[in-house]
């Protein structure tokens, strides 16, 4: 029973940490965010932003 507790303690560590590395780590373009900010301050794209 102790292995299977520390089995499972260690998949949960590894699943968290690669989250943590997934989450804060990696650069945006690999993470797939592709948030594009395309709106305009005014009626006609001045550039304030």
């Amino acid at each position: 029973m102790e292995l299977l507790q520390q089995i499972l303690a260690y998949s949960i560590l590894m699943v968290a940490v690669g989250y943590l590395v997934w989450r804060y780590l990696l650069p945006k373009p690999v993470t797939g965010s592709k948030k594009e900010d395309t709106k305009a301050c005014g009626q006609n794209d001045c550039g304030c932003r």
